[in-house]
């Protein structure tokens, strides 16, 4: 059992590590001024928003708690004033040993990194959704549920996913048939995030529908 659980980690540091060197030649590929689908940031407040994340421990907290979010903003517009190719290549280097984030790259960086690849790939409205390896959406899985439950606290209507293989989840509860949004993991983790550019299906009627799109799930 030991060797089974190391051979997992193995693998799961590997997916992580796979989608981060992808993101690195896309970021190196469209440049520092490339849109991205995150607001008004571009290629380099992306990799900035990532360097500060796993190396500022001072200003990462203010990714998530709004009242640091000031300072936050400041030291990732330095970062982003930077040459380019060393912001680059310090995402590409990932987070240092002494970074929490050095222990939990497996876990958690597969998700942060395929959302941010995709917010580059797809920020024009020119894409194609990648086939990404099974093991790979099996990984994603867990976040769409925890993402999801999480974003839509305040949906007016029950709140349901369901992947093409038949799994499923259920975002908020109630009574009624509600919504129904049925794609791959990777594109229901990328609806959960409230990214409009995804390949998904509603199933439900008009207005409920209507009043899922209309839901702010941006993070």
């Amino acid at each position: 059992m030991p060797l089974l659980r190391c051979s997992r980690s193995l693998e799961y540091v590997s997916l992580a590590q796979d989608e981060r060197s992808q993101l690195v030649r896309t970021l190196l590929d469209v440049g520092p001024d490339a849109p991205t689908l995150c607001g008004e940031w571009t290629a380099a407040d992306l990799a900035a928003h990532l360097v500060v994340r796993e190396r500022r421990l001072d200003a990462s907290p203010g990714i998530f708690l709004g009242p640091l979010s000031g300072y936050t903003e400041r030291v990732q517009r330095s970062v982003a004033n930077r040459p380019f190719a060393a912001v680059v290549e310090d995402v590409r280097t990932g987070p240092p040993m002494w970074s929490p984030f050095a222990l939990l790259d497996p876990l958690i960086n597969l998700g942060e990194m395929f959302v941010h690849h995709e917010d580059l790939r797809r920020a024009e409205g020119k894409w194609t959704r990648r086939v990404l390896p099974s093991a790979v959406e099996s990984r994603l899985w867990p976040q769409v549920r925890l993402i999801g439950r999480a974003g839509h606290r305040s949906a007016p209507v029950p709140v349901h996913v369901r992947t093409p293989d038949g799994r499923q989840a259920t975002f908020k509860g109630g009574s009624g048939p509600g919504v129904t949004v049925v794609g791959e993991p990777s594109e229901l983790l990328l609806y959960a995030f409230g990214r409009d550019q995804v390949e998904v299906v509603y199933e439900g009627s008009a207005n409920d529908v209507a009043a899922v799109k209309a839901l702010d799930l941006s993070f």
